[in-house]
């Protein structure tokens, strides 16, 4: 398709519908919903999505929901949105602040849901006019904030059975709305939690030899298993283990006979991720030995790193060029932070990308996770460019081999 034609046709969508995706987010803003009770924001997503002649399928837990545009002749690109809100209290002066105490969402996801949904309206158009070479599918996935993440959920309700690549966005308060932060290889973490219970026999701190002084060895468990695994893992893999919690004893002279450290461990390579609870086992081992405690560990699984295939990057690319312009896309860093878009990228080909959501000259520091997150929201028009012209050329490549519709004709002057 020409990238003159696309913009067009947007532009024409967007004018149409940028107000309603507006206020279809503020209205998702101001009733937030924590991971697997989203039952509210699954109903207005399929009550749209219905008005539009889809057939959108609830997930079996009742929370999220699968849409499918166009046939299932040539590929299969999906597009994801996370659509649950965090435990934390919305802290903004404006007229869509949350009316949910204690919850919020301060990731964005109301925008990703936003976008989603704008982008499976504007391709089922494209549908209905037969320019869609293939299938499409909206995933609009729950719990992306609860650990390992409602990928898993998607996964086992066959949710990308037959997908050929997968794509998503996530709201970067660093990023200057209208620009894509891209990155190939780990874009985000791998991050587990893992908690460490102590026991020993307890006893007198006037005679810690005649015992084992178990916040002594909690201590060396605390500080050397990180040192450790800095020095037994390739540094690029860059993982790490951090504490949260450490606990012991109650008072002052008496050694304590139960001990409790708590944290997470997060890195950047799947074959790190994949090898890191036997070593970390190992590592507990053998510092426990050497002070005559017991020491037992509980290592929770979280999500994989988000590790971008290359082409995929290159599609997001070539098409925020074509409908944004060439200085549309910038660079972004790798993140430690846990992602569930993760998951996907371990069974198919496809992208993670960084959308921006800061207004140009803003100079407030404002962070994800935080009550005052808000956004831009000319970021949701950006969005729906973005991905729809994403997923058309992901179609028309995997259905040609060319990024063009084989039937659009030359733009002249």
């Amino acid at each position: 398709m020409p990238a003159s034609d696309l913009r067009g046709e947007l532009d024409a969508f967007l004018r149409a519908h940028n107000e309603s995706l507006i206020g279809f987010r503020r209205d998702l803003h101001a009733h937030p919903e924590l991971g697997f009770v989203e039952h509210r924001t699954t109903e207005r997503i399929a009550a749209r999505l219905a008005a539009a002649g889809l057939v959108p399928t609830p997930l079996p837990r009742g929370t999220g929901l699968i849409c499918d545009i166009g046939s299932g002749d040539g590929p299969t690109v999906a597009l994801r949105a996370d659509i649950d809100a965090l435990p934390l209290p919305d802290e903004k002066d404006v007229s869509y602040r949350s009316t949910v105490p204690g919850v919020c969402h301060a990731c964005g996801h109301d925008v990703h849901t936003s976008i989603v949904l704008g982008t499976g309206l504007f391709l089922a158009g494209q549908a209905a006019a037969g320019l869609l070479p293939g299938r499409v599918r909206l995933i609009f996935q729950p719990a992306e904030e609860v650990m390992p993440g409602g990928a898993l959920k998607v996964l086992e309700a066959g949710g990308i059975s037959g997908v050929d690549r997968i794509f998503g966005l996530h709201c970067d308060p660093r990023v200057e709305v209208g620009k894509l932060g891209l990155r190939v290889g780990p874009i985000t973490g791998a991050c587990d939690k893992v908690s460490v219970r102590v026991a020993g026999p307890g006893g007198h701190t006037a005679r810690p030899h005649l015992t084992a002084d178990l916040v002594f060895a909690l201590a060396k468990i605390v500080t050397e298993l990180p040192a450790a695994l800095s020095r037994r893992v390739d540094p690029r893999s860059s993982l790490s283990l951090v504490w949260g919690r450490v606990q012991a004893g109650s008072v002052a002279n008496a050694i304590p006979d139960d001990g409790v450290a708590e944290g997470t461990i997060r890195c950047l390579d799947e074959q790190a991720w994949h090898e890191a609870p036997d070593l970390f086992k190992s590592l507990l081992d053998s510092v426990a030995i050497a002070y005559g405690v017991e020491a037992e560990m509980n290592y929770i699984r979280g999500v994989p790193p988000t590790i971008n295939e290359a082409d995929s990057v290159r599609m997001l690319r070539d098409s925020a060029h074509r409908v944004l312009g060439e200085e549309s896309t910038v660079p972004t860093p790798q993140s430690l932070g846990g992602e569930d878009f993760g998951w996907y990228l371990e069974s198919v080909a496809g992208a993670y990308a960084r959308l921006g959501v800061r207004t140009p000259g803003d100079t407030r520091q404002i962070d994800i996770h935080q009550g005052t997150f808000d956004v831009d929201e000319r970021c949701i028009g950006i969005g729906v460019r973005i991905l729809a012209a994403t997923a058309l050329t992901a179609l028309w490549e995997g259905a040609t081999g060319s990024a063009e519709r084989p039937d659009a004709q030359p733009v002249t002057a």
